[in-house]
Protein backbone atom coordinates (compact mmCIF):
# COMPACT_ATOMS: atom_id res chain seq x y z
CA UNK A 1 0.00 0.00 0.00
CA UNK A 2 1.20 3.58 -0.92
CA UNK A 3 0.40 6.13 1.04
CA UNK A 4 1.36 10.25 0.91
CA UNK A 5 1.30 11.89 4.24
CA UNK A 6 1.16 15.63 3.86
CA UNK A 7 3.45 15.82 0.60
CA UNK A 8 4.87 19.10 -0.54
CA UNK A 9 6.97 20.63 -2.88
CA UNK A 10 8.10 24.40 -3.30
CA UNK A 11 10.12 25.96 -6.40
CA UNK A 12 11.70 28.74 -5.30
CA UNK A 13 8.65 31.03 -4.33
CA UNK A 14 6.27 28.83 -5.61
CA UNK A 15 4.56 26.00 -3.93
CA UNK A 16 3.77 23.66 -6.64
CA UNK A 17 2.63 20.67 -4.34
CA UNK A 18 0.57 22.26 -0.42
CA UNK A 19 0.27 19.38 1.58
CA UNK A 20 -1.26 16.16 -0.29
CA UNK A 21 -2.05 13.30 1.22
CA UNK A 22 -3.75 10.26 -0.38
CA UNK A 23 -3.44 6.44 -0.62
CA UNK A 24 -3.43 3.98 -3.11
CA UNK A 25 -4.42 0.47 -1.62
CA UNK A 26 -3.60 -3.18 -3.08
CA UNK A 27 -5.34 -4.16 -5.65
CA UNK A 28 -7.03 -0.71 -6.28
CA UNK A 29 -6.65 1.59 -9.17
CA UNK A 30 -7.07 5.06 -8.86
CA UNK A 31 -7.41 7.79 -10.61
CA UNK A 32 -5.09 11.44 -10.25
CA UNK A 33 -6.69 14.07 -12.25
CA UNK A 34 -6.48 17.95 -12.10
CA UNK A 35 -5.89 20.31 -14.70
CA UNK A 36 -2.53 21.51 -16.14
CA UNK A 37 -0.19 22.69 -13.16
CA UNK A 38 -2.21 21.10 -10.27
CA UNK A 39 1.06 19.30 -9.35
CA UNK A 40 0.55 15.94 -10.43
CA UNK A 41 3.37 14.96 -12.52
CA UNK A 42 5.45 16.71 -9.45
CA UNK A 43 3.62 14.15 -6.74
CA UNK A 44 4.25 11.47 -8.95
CA UNK A 45 7.95 12.77 -9.28
CA UNK A 46 8.33 12.33 -5.66
CA UNK A 47 6.93 9.07 -5.45
CA UNK A 48 9.90 8.08 -7.35
CA UNK A 49 12.52 9.39 -5.71
CA UNK A 50 13.14 11.78 -8.96
CA UNK A 51 12.43 14.82 -6.86
CA UNK A 52 12.99 14.84 -2.92
CA UNK A 53 9.75 16.52 -1.06
CA UNK A 54 10.22 19.90 0.98
CA UNK A 55 8.27 18.30 3.33
CA UNK A 56 5.95 15.57 4.31
CA UNK A 57 6.47 11.23 3.18
CA UNK A 58 6.13 8.82 1.25
CA UNK A 59 5.59 5.51 2.81
CA UNK A 60 5.33 1.68 1.52
CA UNK A 61 3.27 -0.70 3.86
CA UNK A 62 3.47 1.21 6.30
CA UNK A 63 6.75 2.74 6.61
CA UNK A 64 9.22 5.74 4.69
CA UNK A 65 9.55 4.12 1.18
CA UNK A 66 13.39 3.23 0.30
CA UNK A 67 15.56 3.51 -2.88
CA UNK A 68 14.93 -0.52 -2.93
CA UNK A 69 10.66 -0.38 -2.69
CA UNK A 70 10.91 1.68 -5.67
CA UNK A 71 13.18 -0.44 -7.57
CA UNK A 72 10.00 -2.50 -7.65
CA UNK A 73 7.88 0.06 -9.14
CA UNK A 74 6.53 0.08 -12.41
CA UNK A 75 6.98 4.34 -13.33
CA UNK A 76 5.83 5.80 -16.62
CA UNK A 77 7.14 9.51 -17.19
CA UNK A 78 5.05 11.92 -18.67
CA UNK A 79 8.23 12.41 -21.19
CA UNK A 80 8.60 9.08 -22.94
CA UNK A 81 11.82 7.80 -21.98
CA UNK A 82 13.14 5.44 -23.78
CA UNK A 83 15.92 6.17 -26.56
CA UNK A 84 14.81 7.17 -30.18
CA UNK A 85 17.69 5.52 -31.73
CA UNK A 86 17.79 1.97 -30.37
CA UNK A 87 15.56 -0.90 -31.20
CA UNK A 88 12.63 -1.21 -29.45
CA UNK A 89 13.09 -5.02 -28.20
CA UNK A 90 16.89 -4.65 -27.10
CA UNK A 91 16.34 -1.23 -25.14
CA UNK A 92 13.34 -3.19 -23.26
CA UNK A 93 15.39 -6.12 -22.58
CA UNK A 94 17.96 -4.12 -21.35
CA UNK A 95 15.56 -2.02 -19.00
CA UNK A 96 13.75 -5.31 -17.91
CA UNK A 97 17.29 -6.93 -16.83
CA UNK A 98 17.77 -3.49 -14.77
CA UNK A 99 14.87 -4.64 -12.59
CA UNK A 100 16.50 -8.05 -12.17
CA UNK A 101 15.22 -10.15 -14.98
CA UNK A 102 17.59 -12.29 -16.49
CA UNK A 103 18.31 -11.85 -19.94
CA UNK A 104 16.51 -14.51 -21.57
CA UNK A 105 13.61 -13.61 -19.16
CA UNK A 106 13.51 -10.01 -19.79
CA UNK A 107 13.70 -10.65 -23.77
CA UNK A 108 10.79 -13.20 -23.69
CA UNK A 109 8.53 -11.11 -21.69
CA UNK A 110 9.26 -8.04 -23.97
CA UNK A 111 8.41 -10.11 -26.99
CA UNK A 112 5.27 -11.41 -25.56
CA UNK A 113 4.24 -8.13 -24.64
CA UNK A 114 5.76 -6.47 -28.22
CA UNK A 115 3.23 -9.13 -29.76
CA UNK A 116 0.44 -8.97 -27.65
CA UNK A 117 -0.11 -5.20 -28.59
CA UNK A 118 0.31 -5.26 -32.14
CA UNK A 119 4.32 -4.43 -32.57
CA UNK A 120 5.30 -8.09 -32.95
CA UNK A 121 6.22 -6.66 -36.93
CA UNK A 122 8.64 -3.87 -35.23
CA UNK A 123 10.58 -5.50 -32.53
CA UNK A 124 14.26 -4.32 -34.62
CA UNK A 125 12.57 -1.14 -35.30
CA UNK A 126 14.42 1.93 -33.67
CA UNK A 127 11.77 3.56 -31.13
CA UNK A 128 12.30 7.04 -33.33
CA UNK A 129 10.56 4.94 -36.26
CA UNK A 130 7.33 4.23 -34.54
CA UNK A 131 4.32 6.24 -33.97
CA UNK A 132 3.71 8.10 -31.46
CA UNK A 133 0.77 5.53 -30.42
CA UNK A 134 3.31 3.13 -30.39
CA UNK A 135 6.04 4.42 -28.76
CA UNK A 136 3.38 5.12 -26.31
CA UNK A 137 2.65 1.38 -26.14
CA UNK A 138 6.57 0.43 -25.64
CA UNK A 139 6.58 3.23 -22.78
CA UNK A 140 3.79 1.08 -21.02
CA UNK A 141 5.62 -2.18 -22.01
CA UNK A 142 8.70 -1.29 -20.23
CA UNK A 143 6.77 0.03 -17.24
CA UNK A 144 5.44 -3.01 -16.54
CA UNK A 145 8.27 -5.43 -16.80
CA UNK A 146 9.65 -7.24 -13.96
CA UNK A 147 6.25 -7.76 -12.30
CA UNK A 148 6.46 -4.36 -10.59
CA UNK A 149 4.65 -4.35 -6.60
CA UNK A 150 3.61 -0.68 -7.61
CA UNK A 151 2.69 0.92 -10.87
CA UNK A 152 2.66 5.28 -11.15
CA UNK A 153 1.84 6.06 -14.82
CA UNK A 154 1.89 9.94 -15.82
CA UNK A 155 -0.42 10.02 -18.83
CA UNK A 156 -0.65 6.36 -19.82
CA UNK A 157 -3.31 6.91 -22.51
CA UNK A 158 -1.86 9.90 -24.46
CA UNK A 159 -2.17 9.43 -27.81
CA UNK A 160 -3.35 6.18 -27.82
CA UNK A 161 -6.54 5.42 -30.30
CA UNK A 162 -9.54 3.43 -28.92
CA UNK A 163 -8.46 -0.12 -29.64
CA UNK A 164 -5.48 0.41 -27.85
CA UNK A 165 -6.95 1.83 -24.72
CA UNK A 166 -8.90 -1.11 -24.14
CA UNK A 167 -5.61 -3.32 -24.26
CA UNK A 168 -4.12 -1.04 -22.19
CA UNK A 169 -7.47 -0.50 -19.48
CA UNK A 170 -7.13 -4.71 -19.56
CA UNK A 171 -3.58 -4.42 -18.62
CA UNK A 172 -3.78 -2.56 -15.95
CA UNK A 173 -6.64 -4.50 -14.63
CA UNK A 174 -4.71 -7.55 -14.71
CA UNK A 175 -2.41 -6.04 -12.39
CA UNK A 176 -4.71 -5.12 -10.03
CA UNK A 177 -6.44 -8.38 -9.97
CA UNK A 178 -3.03 -9.94 -8.89
CA UNK A 179 -2.92 -7.00 -6.12
CA UNK A 180 -0.33 -4.36 -7.60
CA UNK A 181 -1.88 -0.80 -6.77
CA UNK A 182 -1.97 1.42 -9.49
CA UNK A 183 -1.85 5.37 -9.77
CA UNK A 184 -2.31 6.56 -13.16
CA UNK A 185 -2.86 10.71 -14.08
CA UNK A 186 -5.26 11.31 -17.03
CA UNK A 187 -7.47 13.97 -18.69
CA UNK A 188 -9.53 11.44 -20.20
CA UNK A 189 -12.28 11.95 -17.27
CA UNK A 190 -14.62 9.39 -19.04
CA UNK A 191 -11.86 6.64 -18.99
CA UNK A 192 -11.08 7.92 -15.02
CA UNK A 193 -14.49 6.69 -14.38
CA UNK A 194 -14.49 3.97 -16.02
CA UNK A 195 -11.27 2.24 -14.57
CA UNK A 196 -10.61 3.47 -11.23
CA UNK A 197 -11.81 2.63 -7.71
CA UNK A 198 -11.02 5.61 -6.48
CA UNK A 199 -10.24 9.29 -7.59
CA UNK A 200 -8.37 12.18 -6.36
CA UNK A 201 -9.08 15.20 -7.66
CA UNK A 202 -5.78 18.25 -7.26
CA UNK A 203 -6.49 21.51 -7.90
CA UNK A 204 -3.66 24.34 -7.39
CA UNK A 205 -1.62 21.91 -5.78
CA UNK A 206 -4.24 20.30 -3.28
CA UNK A 207 -6.76 17.80 -3.12
CA UNK A 208 -9.84 19.30 -3.75
CA UNK A 209 -11.57 15.97 -3.83
CA UNK A 210 -11.00 12.65 -3.66
CA UNK A 211 -13.23 8.99 -3.19
CA UNK A 212 -15.21 6.84 -5.28
CA UNK A 213 -17.19 7.76 -8.25
CA UNK A 214 -20.63 7.32 -6.19
CA UNK A 215 -19.31 9.30 -3.40
CA UNK A 216 -18.13 12.19 -5.12
CA UNK A 217 -21.45 12.15 -6.66
CA UNK A 218 -23.27 12.01 -3.86
CA UNK A 219 -21.44 14.95 -2.63
CA UNK A 220 -22.08 16.92 -5.59
CA UNK A 221 -24.98 19.28 -5.74
CA UNK A 222 -28.53 18.65 -5.84
CA UNK A 223 -30.21 19.26 -9.21
CA UNK A 224 -33.03 18.04 -10.77
CA UNK A 225 -34.77 18.18 -14.55
CA UNK A 226 -38.35 19.51 -15.09
CA UNK A 227 -39.52 19.37 -18.48
CA UNK A 228 -43.55 20.32 -19.35
CA UNK A 229 -45.75 20.44 -21.90
CA UNK A 230 -45.52 24.45 -21.54
CA UNK A 231 -43.37 26.96 -20.81
CA UNK A 232 -41.32 26.95 -17.68
CA UNK A 233 -40.05 30.41 -16.86
CA UNK A 234 -42.41 30.64 -13.75
CA UNK A 235 -39.59 28.03 -12.19
CA UNK A 236 -37.64 31.43 -11.42
CA UNK A 237 -39.84 32.86 -8.90
CA UNK A 238 -39.88 29.67 -6.98
CA UNK A 239 -38.63 29.63 -3.69
CA UNK A 240 -35.17 28.03 -2.60
CA UNK A 241 -34.55 27.00 -6.04
CA UNK A 242 -31.24 28.07 -8.28
CA UNK A 243 -32.09 27.91 -11.99
CA UNK A 244 -29.21 26.51 -13.48
CA UNK A 245 -30.53 26.25 -17.66
CA UNK A 246 -33.77 26.94 -18.60
CA UNK A 247 -34.64 26.38 -22.58
CA UNK A 248 -38.55 26.60 -22.87
CA UNK A 249 -40.34 23.74 -22.05
CA UNK A 250 -37.23 22.19 -19.81
CA UNK A 251 -34.94 23.64 -16.81
CA UNK A 252 -32.26 22.42 -14.84
CA UNK A 253 -32.49 23.13 -10.95
CA UNK A 254 -30.85 23.05 -8.10
CA UNK A 255 -33.21 23.36 -4.85
CA UNK A 256 -31.60 24.42 -1.51
CA UNK A 257 -32.91 21.02 0.04
CA UNK A 258 -35.27 18.11 -0.94
CA UNK A 259 -38.25 20.41 0.83
CA UNK A 260 -37.47 23.01 -2.19
CA UNK A 261 -37.23 20.13 -4.67
CA UNK A 262 -40.98 18.62 -3.50
CA UNK A 263 -42.61 21.93 -3.15
CA UNK A 264 -41.43 22.65 -6.67
CA UNK A 265 -42.54 19.32 -7.93
CA UNK A 266 -46.01 20.08 -6.26
CA UNK A 267 -45.83 23.63 -7.85
CA UNK A 268 -45.38 21.42 -11.67
CA UNK A 269 -48.16 18.84 -11.34
CA UNK A 270 -50.95 21.86 -10.32
CA UNK A 271 -50.08 23.43 -13.41
CA UNK A 272 -50.70 20.22 -15.63
CA UNK A 273 -48.23 19.38 -18.28
CA UNK A 274 -45.27 17.25 -16.16
CA UNK A 275 -43.44 15.43 -18.81
CA UNK A 276 -40.62 14.74 -16.42
CA UNK A 277 -39.02 15.27 -13.08
CA UNK A 278 -35.46 13.84 -12.10
CA UNK A 279 -32.86 13.89 -10.55
CA UNK A 280 -29.47 14.66 -12.64
CA UNK A 281 -26.16 12.49 -12.03
CA UNK A 282 -23.50 14.56 -12.48
CA UNK A 283 -20.71 13.16 -14.88
CA UNK A 284 -16.75 13.42 -13.35
CA UNK A 285 -16.11 16.49 -15.36
CA UNK A 286 -19.19 18.20 -14.49
CA UNK A 287 -17.81 17.39 -10.62
CA UNK A 288 -14.49 18.37 -11.17
CA UNK A 289 -15.27 21.92 -13.17
CA UNK A 290 -17.27 22.12 -9.51
CA UNK A 291 -13.88 21.52 -7.05
CA UNK A 292 -11.70 23.53 -9.20
CA UNK A 293 -14.00 26.48 -9.58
Amino acid sequence: MLELHELSRSFGEHLAVDGVSFTVSDARMVGFVGGNGAGKTTTMRMIMGVLAPSAGEVHWDGVPVTRADRMRFGYMPEERGLYPKQPVLGQLTYLGQLHGMSQNEARERSEELLVRFGLGERLKSKVETLSLGNQQRAQIIASVLGQPKMLVLDEPFSGLDPAAVDQMSALLREHTASGTPVLFSSHQLDLVDRLCDSIVVLHGGRVVAQGTSEELRANAPLRYRLTMAGDTGWVRGAAGVQVIDLDGPSVLVQPDDDGAAERLLTDAVARGGVREFSRIRPTLSEIYREVAA
